[in-house]
C-alpha cells in the first residue's frame, strides 16, 4: 500500500503536467472555499444560538402608559404562551424586570421600574427532554404573540429575550446615535429604528428613549392650605395613599416573626380616569377630602394647583457624550449581514436628504461608523454600531492578531532551524491551506444540521490550533526527505515520495486521534465550530502535507545538497533500513 503510494508521489513529481494540476486545483480549492464566506454559503458568526430553559419576554407600552395597560399587554402575551405544552410555567412582573439573570445583568432589565414596562419569565421543559431548542421556539412565537397583542395597546413593542451565548452585549445590533442637538438625536433614533424594522431579518427593533408627553403636577397650595387647616404632608400623604398606597398600621402575629404591614390603596376601579384631560384630574380630586383642626372636611381641589408640564426624559450618556440606543435582534441570523444591509440603506436614505455622510476611515473596530453633518447647520452626529458586532469584530481582530503572531513566530523558528527561507515558506503555506478544509466542513455541518452552522469564533480558534499540527506533518516530511538524500545519497524527488509515503502512516494516526477527540466536540453548541474545525481542517491538513507539499518540495532549493555541508555524509559510510 505504501509502495503504491510513493509511487502516486513520485509519478507526480517526475510530470510537469501533473505537478501543475495539483498546484491549480488546490488554488481553485482556496480560493472557491474563501468564496463562500462573501458568497453566504458559509456565515460568521460571533457564537450560535444557545438552547436554555428559560427565556424571557420584555413588555413596554407607550411611555405615559398605566400600569393596568401593561399588564393588558402582559396577559396577552401569557394567554398565547399559555398553547405550548414545553412551557411550564410563567410570572409576570409588571412595572419592573425579573430577578436579576445573566440577560438581565447585561440588557439593564434590573432598571426597569415604571408602569409602562413588564417582564414575563418563561421557564420551560429540560431542554434535553425536548426536540425544539429554545431559540428555534422563540423565532416561531415571535411573530405570533407580536401579532396578537401589540395591538391591544398602540404602539407597544414586545421584544424576546434569550439568554446570550457568551458576549455580554446590549443587543445583537446596536446603533449609537450621539450628537449635540437632543431633539435632532432623538429624530435621528427614529429614523434609524424605522430602517432597521425594514431590513430582512432584523426583529425587536426598540429605541431607549423615553416619549416626551404631557403630565399634570399637583403642586401644594401652601397658603391656602394653612388658611384651611391643613398641613402639606397631610395633602401629600392623601395624593399618594390614593393612587399609590401606603402602609397605614401594622398588625401582629403569633405565625410570623415581623410586623405585618396593613396597607391601603383606592379600589382599581375607583382610581381610574376615564380619559387623560385636567377635568377628569379635578373631578378625581375634588372626591378626597381631608378633615382639618375644626372637623370640616376640605377636599384636595382646594388647596393643589394643577399644571400641565412635559415629562422630563431619563438621558443616556457614553463618554460625556449624550447618546440614545437603538437596538435590534437578528432573527436566526448573524448579526453582520442585516447590519452591513442596513448600514447601506442608511447611507442611501441621508444622502438623499442631504446630509453629508462620511465613512469612518481605516480597518478599526469602528469602521462600520457613519459621520452625518448637516450641511446647513454645519451640525455633526455619529451612528456607531455597537452590540454583538463591535465584540466579533473585537474578537476577530484579536484573534487574527494571534494568528499572525502565530505565523511569524513559526517563520522565524524554522528560518533558524533550516537556515533559508523557501523550506519556511512552503510549510507556512501549506499550514494556511488547512483553511479550505475549515470552511468546506462548515458548510457539509450546515447541510447535515437542521440550524444554520455558522462560522464562529471558536472556529478560528480551530484554525489557529491547525497550524501547529499542520506546520508538525510537513516538518517530518521534509527531515525525513533530507536525511534519505544525506545518508543514502538518494535522489531528491525519489526521497520526497518515499518521505510521503514512509510519514503518511504516522500522520494519519494522529489525524484519526484528533478526529476521534475532536468528534465530541462537534455537536456542542458553543464549541461545535472548534470540533468541525478541527475535524475537517485535519482531513485537509493530510491531503495538503501528503500531496501538495511535496509538489512544492521538487521546486524548492531549500531541498538541494550543499557540498559543504558538514552534515553530507558519504553514502557509503551509512545505510539506513526503511
Amino acid at each position: 500500500m505504501m509502495k503504491r503510494f510513493e509511487n502516486f508521489v513520485h509519478a507526480i513529481l517526475e510530470s510537469k503536467s501533473k505537478k501543475t494540476l495539483v498546484i491549480l486545483l488546490t488554488i481553485l480549492a482556496l480560493l472557491g472555499s474563501v468564496a463562500m464566506i462573501p458568497l453566504k454559503i458559509v456565515k460568521a458568526k460571533m457564537l450560535p444560538g444557545k438552547s436554555d430553559n428559560t427565556y424571557s419576554v420584555y413588555v413596554t407600552t407607550p411611555t405615559g402608559s398605566s400600569i393596568e395597560q401593561t399588564y393588558k399587554v402582559s396577559k396577552c402575551v401569557v394567554e398565547q404562551l399559555k398553547k405550548e405544552p414545553q412551557i411550564l410555567n410563567m410570572e409576570i412582573y409588571a412595572g419592573m424586570g425579573i430577578p436579576l439573570d445573566y440577560a438581565g445583568l447585561v440588557k439593564g432589565s434590573g432598571m426597569k421600574n415604571s408602569e409602562n414596562v413588564a417582564e414575563i419569565a418563561v421557564n420551560l421543559t429540560d431542554k434535553h427532554e425536548r426536540e425544539e431548542t429554545s431559540y428555534m421556539m422563540v423565532h416561531r412565537l415571535r411573530p405570533v404573540v407580536k401579532k396578537a397583542c401589540e395591538g391591544l395597546v398602540p404602539g407597544t413593542t414586545i421584544q424576546f429575550v434569550e439568554q446570550p451565548a457568551g458576549p455580554p452585549t446590549l443587543a445583537s445590533i446596536v446603533v449609537e446615535v450621539t450628537g449635540h442637538n437632543l431633539k435632532r438625536d432623538r429624530k435621528l433614533a427614529v429614523e434609524v429604528a424605522n430602517i432597521l424594522s425594514k431590513t430582512p431579518k432584523v426583529v425587536d427593533v426598540d429605541i431607549m428613549m423615553d416619549d416626551i408627553y404631557k403630565k399634570y403636577d399637583l403642586i401644594p397650595d401652601k397658603e391656602k392650605i394653612a388658611r384651611s387647616g391643613l398641613t402639606v404632608d397631610q395633602v401629600n400623604k392623601i395624593i399618594y395613599l390614593a393612587f399609590e398606597g401606603m402602609a397605614v398600621a401594622h398588625k401582629n402575629s403569633a405565625n410570623e416573626p415581623d410586623q405585618i404591614q396593613i396597607f391601603e390603596v383606592l379600589d382599581p376601579k375607583t382610581k381610574l380616569f376615564p380619559n387623560k384631560s385636567k377635568e377628569a384630574l379635578m373631578t378625581k380630586l375634588n372626591e378626597l377630602n381631608l378633615m382639618n383642626r375644626k372637623g370640616m372636611m376640605v377636599p384636595v381641589s382646594e388647596v393643589v394647583q394643577v399644571k400641565e408640564v412635559d415629562s422630563k426624559p431619563s438621558i443616556m450618556q457614553k463618554d460625556l457624550h449624550r447618546m440614545i440606543n437603538v437596538t435590534a435582534e437578528a432573527d436566526e441570523e448573524s448579526q453582520v449581514y442585516p447590519l452591513l444591509e442596513a448600514r447601506q440603506k442608511m447611507i442611501d436614505y441621508f444622502s438623499k436628504k442631504g446630509w453629508k455622510v462620511e465613512k469612518e476611515p481605516g480597518m478599526s473596530t469602528y469602521m462600520f461608523d457613519l459621520h452625518l453633518t448637516d450641511p446647513k447647520t454645519g451640525e455633526k452626529f455619529l451612528l456607531r454600531w455597537d452590540g454583538e458586532m463591535k465584540v466579533t469584530l473585537d474578537t476577530f481582530r484579536d484573534l487574527g492578531g494571534a494568528f499572525i503572531g502565530a505565523l511569524i513566530l513559526i517563520f522565524l523558528l524554522l528560518v533558524i532551524y533550516y537556515k533559508n527561507y523557501s523550506l519556511p515558506t512552503i510549510i507556512l503555506i501549506g499550514s494556511f491551506l488547512s483553511i479550505i478544509g475549515v470552511i468546506v466542513g462548515h458548510w457539509v455541518a450546515d447541510l447535515v444540521t437542521r440550524d444554520t452552522f455558522f462560522l464562529t469564533a471558536t472556529s478560528l480558534i480551530g484554525f489557529i490550533a491547525l497550524m501547529g499540527i499542520s506546520s508538525r506533518n510537513s516538518l517530518l516530511l521534509i527531515d525525513f526527505a533530507k536525511s534519505l538524500m544525506e545518508a543514502k545519497g538518494m535522489p531528491k524527488r525519489r526521497a520526497i515520495a518515499v518521505s510521503s509515503a514512509t510519514r503518511a502512516k504516522p500522520i494519519m494516526l494522529t489525524a484519526i486521534a484528533i478526529i476521534l477527540g475532536s468528534a465530541l466536540l462537534a455537536s456542542d453548541p458553543i464549541f461545535g465550530g472548534l470540533g468541525v474545525a478541527l475535524i475537517s481542517g485535519t482531513v485537509a491538513a493530510v491531503f495538503v502535507s501528503l500531496i501538495f507539499v511535496p509538489v512544492l518540495l521538487d521546486n524548492s532549493k531549500g531541498m538541494d545538497l550543499d557540498d559543504d555541508n558538514p552534515l553530507h555524509h558519504d553514502p557509503s559510510d551509512i545505510s539506513i533500513t526503511r
